[in-house]
């Protein structure tokens, strides 16, 4: 947060190394070591206990809100992006192009705010009409069917690497055109980054087993080591620090729960 910029954008379990292979943003490619290898290691590195009245967090994973008072930060604003309209029942995930939607509307909406934007993806559930395995326990709440990272490292899930990969960074090539239209369309300092990596079959360390996902606590290269693209459009937004005028408002803990499962978090 004590960074330089007016706009950023994460991606969700975005390698570094992908990432500089596919990206056709416009901007300055660095490389920034995260405090986190998941996402809720990263909100807490990043937020906790934090007062960030300059900011407005547009979101679409869910883990702000079920964490919400362990990690104790108030933002200017908090948009849940995963609410109601914004979640995609097909896919059952946020769909890249409504999270920008969201993002334009916020920088519309606060002029002189910071604007910090949470996209899922390349996070599984991958966007492929045709890809099963990485989706077969969406539609049934019923089904206690562990996440689909864990179900390949332990045996249940007969997928190889590559298999994954072309999914993957499919996924990623669908977020960046809709990353693109929030770099063009509002002006100011911007970074396009990733909260962390993801492993694919890797070996791990110190015990080197091959890891999939993306487990709090493992710092492997692949986990932390995430892209941190510099952009400047026009003229800096105008930033001042005023407290929030809305209290927030508490997500319902069932739907909070039936949405991150679907994104594969069990606990």
């Amino acid at each position: 947060m004590s960074e330089d910029w007016d706009v950023l954008q994460i991606l969700d379990a975005c390698r570094y190394d992908m990432f500089a292979k596919q990206s056709p943003l416009t901007g300055e490619l660095h490389s920034r070591t995260s405090r986190g290898s998941n996402t809720m290691e990263f909100l807490h590195a990043n937020f906790e206990g934090r007062k960030m009245h300059d900011t407005v967090y547009v979101t679409a994973n869910p883990q702000f809100r079920r964490h919400e008072d362990q990690i104790d930060a108030e933002f200017h604003a908090v948009i849940d992006v995963w609410l109601d309209d914004g979640w995609n029942e097909t896919y059952n995930t946020v769909m890249p192009e409504t999270t920008a939607r969201y993002a334009l509307e916020a920088a519309e909406k606060y002029p002189e705010k910071r604007i910090l934007v949470h996209y899922l993806q390349p996070h599984y559930p991958f966007i492929d009409s045709e890809s099963t395995f990485d989706k077969k326990h969406l539609h049934d709440e019923s089904d206690d069917t562990i996440d689909f990272w864990h179900e390949i490292m332990f045996g249940r899930l007969d997928v190889r690497a590559d298999e994954v990969w072309p999914l993957y960074r499919k996924t990623l090539d669908q977020a960046f055109p809709h990353v693109q239209s929030v770099l063009d369309r509002i002006e100011g300092r911007h970074v396009v980054t990733a909260d962390h990596g993801n492993m694919v079959g890797e070996r791990a360390r110190p015990i080197p087993i091959r890891e999939w996902g993306h487990p709090e606590g493992i710092h492997t290269e692949e986990l932390v080591k995430v892209p941190w693209l510099v952009y400047n459009n026009e003229d800096r937004r105008s930033i001042s620090i005023d407290p929030p005028r809305e209290k927030s408002t508490k997500a319902n803990s069932d739907v909070v729960a039936s949405r991150l499962r679907h994104l594969g978090y069990t606990e």
